[in-house]
């Protein structure tokens, strides 16, 4: 066996580096901040009418945005897990 020392990796050219305010992660954003302004906007839905199946509206509204919250809440989650495997996949190209 011979000795020889290995010839340096020759340089790898410097990545691109890849924005951090993308498209996804605006809707990501957006997904995420739209409960707070529909929660924190009390003017919204400070009423009684409509009623559905006799609750008054300022009750079923806040009920009908826990599931709303919900669903933005799983769809940011799988966009961000989305983002982070393309990201990982990109950089090792």
């Amino acid at each position: 066996m011979s000795a020889v020392p290995e010839a340096p990796d020759a340089p790898e050219a410097p990545e691109a580096k890849q924005p951090v305010v993308t498209p996804v992660r605006v809707i990501i954003a957006l997904c995420l901040f739209a409960p707070f302004v529909a929660m924190l906007w009390v003017g919204s839905y400070a009423k009684v009418e409509p009623t559905f199946i006799g609750m008054p509206f300022f009750y079923w509204y806040q009920m009908l945005w826990v599931l709303v919250s919900t669903a933005l809440t799983m769809i940011a989650y799988k966009l961000w897990q989305r983002d982070q495997r393309a990201r990982k996949g990109g950089a090792s190209r």
